[in-house]
């Protein structure tokens, strides 16, 4: 059963979110809040968790994972970027985008893209979710929460079944978000003088980036 974490959606306690880092580094998949939907989070460099995370979200080595970074200078760690991809990327940062970026070597093979080798990436803007990034000391990797079989986003801690609870390691309640996924673009044909890809429309809005 996943011990579930009820924490202040602005202050959050910080020894209740140290206890889910350290089920994190365990190897455990954590449910929590984001400035979208609810997300699957996991530690980076551990292959079984990530697998964990795949096999509950129920998906192949072929979907985007996302890795949540605390700010743009981390992200740009763990991707490459040239400068007209980050000017675009500091206009979205932090919010409710998720941007598809070649991975750098700091990103494990095995979480990349396989035929790509590329890999999602968002600084949230979230209260919560920055808090616990930064007690972890570095970036999570991540899929939005959405039961297998079903279409839509879990968006409130409440909301997650008995069985997906014995899955998981930890839920972070935080109260509800909003009920829509993070806008997806792809900017790795901007490397070659190409323009961004929208893949997905969520919840940030493409005219605030001149899109």
């Amino acid at each position: 059963m996943a011990q579930l974490f009820e924490v202040h959606p602005v202050n959050p306690q910080a020894r209740l979110l140290q206890q889910a880092v350290v089920l994190l580094e365990r190897g455990g998949v954590a449910a929590v809040p984001t400035d979208s939907s609810y997300a699957l989070v996991c530690q980076l460099d551990n292959k079984a968790a990530a697998d964990s995370l795949r096999r509950i979200r129920g998906v192949d080595d072929k979907h985007h994972l996302t890795l949540l970074c605390r700010d743009l200078s981390e992200l740009a760690n763990y991707a490459r970027v040239d400068n007209k991809q980050y000017r675009l990327l500091k206009a979205a940062t932090p919010g409710p985008y998720t941007f598809i970026l070649e991975a750098s070597k700091e990103v494990p093979r095995r979480v990349s893209h396989p035929s790509r080798k590329t890999i999602g990436l968002r600084v949230p803007d979230h209260k919560v979710l920055q808090a616990l990034l930064e007690l972890h000391g570095g970036p999570l990797l991540a899929t939005t929460l959405i039961p297998r079989g079903e279409t839509e986003p879990i968006n409130d801690a409440n909301d997650i079944s008995e069985p997906l609870q014995n899955e998981l390691a930890a839920v972070i309640d935080a109260g509800t978000c909003y009920l829509m996924p993070t806008t997806v673009i792809d900017l790795t044909p901007m490397a070659s003088g190409g323009e961004a890809v929208l893949i997905r429309q969520g919840r940030g809005d493409l005219a605030a980036l001149g899109l």
